[in-house]
């Protein structure tokens, strides 16, 4: 009779619809996320992915061909090809393949450095013995002294050595083959090639401090040029700087020398450009890791 009437058709629709707004309500949300929640489901889940049958059942599914298909066809896919190049590609990966070329490198250096701040100490307290100082003060101790500094000078004239000898072959060979070499080395083929020199040596120091605040032989070393906490000096001091250089030469070496006797390890060069020299700590870090 319910059956004929459609009454049965109305309840099960009115109960229906009674269940879904019961599933949809707040409270059965609530409800529901609390038993989720719940110590006893934690407790049931780990139980459950803990047991002997899934982990058959898991070793099953990746034994299975259907997943060696799937990798294939993964691995075989435009996206991971792109995937692969953009790793490649990622500034961290040529970070960290450029600090383990130069890693061996920047221990030997840091290695020499650690023997010539040791000499500097030793240096520094023979100028305070005879300045009647017994301590090095506190500001001296953080900046590089004159060993370390001479160390780094003899690396960058053994690289702009290189550079000029290969550079003057070169020269040699073409003018050599177009004028003939039989008069042998004149002394005004030795005045220009001393004139040449110095002025190589003048642009290989004044780009490199002016462009990254240290030299090839600095970087070596770990050390840097320092302004109020900047690194890039900029041209004018850079050009100061040389000009202090160059007195300090003509001077047989008294504006070096001023580093064992100034508080802040300054030279003459130093005091002209406003300019200390400190130790370079800056890690080699990708842009992104940061």
């Amino acid at each position: 009779m319910a059956a004929a009437t459609g009454i049965d058709d109305a309840v099960e629709r009115s109960t229906e619809e009674a269940i879904v707004r019961a599933l949809e309500s707040p409270a059965v949300e609530r409800a529901i996320i609390r038993v989720l929640e719940s110590d006893e489901a934690q407790a049931a889940l780990e139980r459950t992915l803990s047991s002997p049958a899934v982990e058959r059942a898991a070793v099953r599914v990746l034994d299975s061909e259907l997943v060696d298909h799937v990798w294939d066809r993964l691995l075989a896919s435009d996206e991971a090809q792109k995937l692969v190049e953009r790793i490649a590609e990622a500034p961290e990966v040529r970070a960290a393949i450029a600090q383990q070329g130069v890693g061996l490198i920047q221990d030997v250096g840091r290695q020499i450095r650690e023997i010539s701040d040791r000499v500097d100490d030793a240096l520094e307290h023979l100028a305070g013995r005879l300045r009647g100082r017994t301590a090095a003060p506190e500001q001296a101790r953080e900046r590089v002294g004159l060993a370390t500094r001479t160390v780094a000078a003899v690396v960058d004239g053994g690289v702009l050595n290189l550079l000029f000898l290969g550079v003057s072959a070169l020269f040699g060979i073409t003018i050599g083959g177009v004028l003939g070499d039989d008069e042998g080395t004149t002394g005004w083929q030795i005045a220009v090639g001393a004139g040449l020199w110095i002025a190589a040596g003048a642009t290989y120091l004044g780009f490199f401090w002016a462009l990254s605040g240290q030299t090839p032989g600095m970087r070596f070393l770990s050390i840097r040029l320092d302004v109020e906490g900047r690194r890039h000096i900029g041209t004018r001091r850079a050009v100061r700087r040389l000009i202090g250089t160059g007195l300090s030469i003509l001077s047989l070496g008294i504006g070096f020398l001023m580093v064992l006797f100034d508080d802040r390890r300054r030279s003459l060069a130093d005091r002209m450009a406003g300019t200390e020299v400190i130790e370079d700590h800056r890690p080699m870090v990708a842009p992104h890791s940061t």
